[in-house]
Protein backbone atom coordinates (compact mmCIF):
# COMPACT_ATOMS: atom_id res chain seq x y z
CA UNK A 1 0.00 0.00 0.00
CA UNK A 2 3.00 2.33 0.36
CA UNK A 3 3.08 3.16 -3.51
CA UNK A 4 -0.46 4.55 -3.01
CA UNK A 5 0.77 7.82 -0.83
CA UNK A 6 4.40 8.00 -2.56
CA UNK A 7 6.45 5.70 -0.22
CA UNK A 8 4.51 7.33 2.82
CA UNK A 9 1.82 5.15 5.02
CA UNK A 10 -0.89 6.34 7.45
CA UNK A 11 -0.54 6.69 10.69
CA UNK A 12 -2.49 7.42 13.98
CA UNK A 13 -0.97 9.19 16.84
CA UNK A 14 -2.58 11.04 20.06
CA UNK A 15 -1.00 13.26 23.05
CA UNK A 16 -0.75 12.08 26.48
CA UNK A 17 -1.73 14.68 28.40
CA UNK A 18 -1.38 14.62 32.53
CA UNK A 19 -4.13 16.18 33.91
CA UNK A 20 -3.23 16.51 38.04
CA UNK A 21 -6.14 17.86 39.12
CA UNK A 22 -9.06 16.84 36.84
CA UNK A 23 -11.96 18.99 38.71
CA UNK A 24 -9.74 21.94 37.12
CA UNK A 25 -9.37 20.76 33.96
CA UNK A 26 -5.31 21.55 33.45
CA UNK A 27 -3.26 19.82 31.52
CA UNK A 28 -0.10 19.44 29.97
CA UNK A 29 1.22 17.69 27.08
CA UNK A 30 3.87 14.65 27.98
CA UNK A 31 4.10 12.55 25.52
CA UNK A 32 2.39 11.42 22.05
CA UNK A 33 1.87 7.46 20.52
CA UNK A 34 2.47 6.70 17.24
CA UNK A 35 1.02 4.00 15.49
CA UNK A 36 1.21 2.97 11.62
CA UNK A 37 -0.59 -0.41 10.80
CA UNK A 38 1.49 -0.93 7.40
CA UNK A 39 4.71 -1.39 9.31
CA UNK A 40 3.33 -2.87 12.61
CA UNK A 41 4.87 0.16 14.18
CA UNK A 42 4.12 1.23 17.87
CA UNK A 43 6.10 3.77 20.00
CA UNK A 44 5.45 6.11 22.67
CA UNK A 45 7.86 8.90 23.03
CA UNK A 46 7.43 11.14 26.23
CA UNK A 47 8.96 14.25 27.97
CA UNK A 48 7.88 15.65 31.64
CA UNK A 49 8.09 19.19 32.07
CA UNK A 50 8.40 18.86 35.92
CA UNK A 51 8.12 22.62 36.60
CA UNK A 52 5.01 23.10 34.50
CA UNK A 53 3.45 20.06 35.99
CA UNK A 54 4.42 21.68 39.69
CA UNK A 55 3.03 24.82 38.70
CA UNK A 56 -0.45 23.43 37.85
CA UNK A 57 0.00 21.57 41.22
CA UNK A 58 2.43 21.90 43.53
CA UNK A 59 1.34 18.51 45.61
CA UNK A 60 1.88 16.44 42.64
CA UNK A 61 3.61 13.25 42.39
CA UNK A 62 6.19 13.47 39.61
CA UNK A 63 7.33 10.20 40.36
CA UNK A 64 4.02 8.56 40.02
CA UNK A 65 3.40 10.37 36.86
CA UNK A 66 7.41 9.16 35.23
CA UNK A 67 6.25 5.81 36.33
CA UNK A 68 2.66 5.68 34.10
CA UNK A 69 4.80 7.70 31.21
CA UNK A 70 7.29 5.09 30.98
CA UNK A 71 4.60 2.36 31.50
CA UNK A 72 2.58 3.67 28.14
CA UNK A 73 6.46 3.28 26.84
CA UNK A 74 6.91 0.11 27.54
CA UNK A 75 3.19 -1.08 26.25
CA UNK A 76 4.29 0.02 23.44
CA UNK A 77 7.74 -1.57 23.20
CA UNK A 78 5.85 -4.91 24.10
CA UNK A 79 7.72 -7.93 25.16
CA UNK A 80 8.52 -8.17 29.38
CA UNK A 81 7.79 -4.17 29.60
CA UNK A 82 4.18 -4.55 28.06
CA UNK A 83 3.28 -6.52 31.08
CA UNK A 84 -0.76 -8.04 30.23
CA UNK A 85 -0.47 -6.62 26.91
CA UNK A 86 2.57 -8.53 25.73
CA UNK A 87 1.25 -10.95 23.86
CA UNK A 88 -1.32 -7.96 21.84
CA UNK A 89 -0.64 -6.95 18.49
CA UNK A 90 1.24 -3.13 17.49
CA UNK A 91 -2.45 -2.42 16.86
CA UNK A 92 -3.90 -3.93 19.84
CA UNK A 93 -1.65 -1.91 22.25
CA UNK A 94 -2.13 1.31 20.57
CA UNK A 95 -6.02 0.99 20.81
CA UNK A 96 -5.47 -0.25 24.81
CA UNK A 97 -3.23 2.89 24.98
CA UNK A 98 -5.62 5.70 23.37
CA UNK A 99 -8.90 4.37 25.36
CA UNK A 100 -10.75 7.05 27.05
CA UNK A 101 -9.29 6.98 31.14
CA UNK A 102 -9.32 8.86 34.47
CA UNK A 103 -6.12 8.65 35.52
CA UNK A 104 -3.37 11.59 35.94
CA UNK A 105 -2.00 10.70 32.48
CA UNK A 106 -4.91 10.45 29.76
CA UNK A 107 -4.54 10.34 25.82
CA UNK A 108 -6.06 12.64 23.68
CA UNK A 109 -8.29 12.57 20.60
CA UNK A 110 -6.34 10.57 17.66
CA UNK A 111 -5.38 12.11 15.04
CA UNK A 112 -3.62 10.55 11.48
CA UNK A 113 -1.59 11.90 8.66
CA UNK A 114 1.05 10.33 6.05
CA UNK A 115 4.73 9.32 6.93
CA UNK A 116 7.49 7.44 5.59
CA UNK A 117 8.81 7.16 8.79
CA UNK A 118 7.26 6.81 11.89
CA UNK A 119 9.77 6.75 14.01
CA UNK A 120 10.64 10.37 13.02
CA UNK A 121 7.47 11.17 13.08
CA UNK A 122 6.87 10.43 16.89
CA UNK A 123 9.98 12.46 17.34
CA UNK A 124 9.19 15.31 15.24
CA UNK A 125 5.66 15.68 16.87
CA UNK A 126 7.05 15.15 20.33
CA UNK A 127 9.26 18.34 19.22
CA UNK A 128 6.28 20.06 18.24
CA UNK A 129 3.54 19.52 20.48
CA UNK A 130 5.31 18.84 24.20
CA UNK A 131 8.79 20.19 24.10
Amino acid sequence: MSGLHNGRDVFEYALLKVVPRVERGEMINAGVVVYCRARRFVEARTHLDEARLLALDPTVDVAGVRAALCAVEGICEGGARAGQASGEDPGQRFRWLIAPRSTIVQPGPVHTGLTADPAVEAERLLELLVR
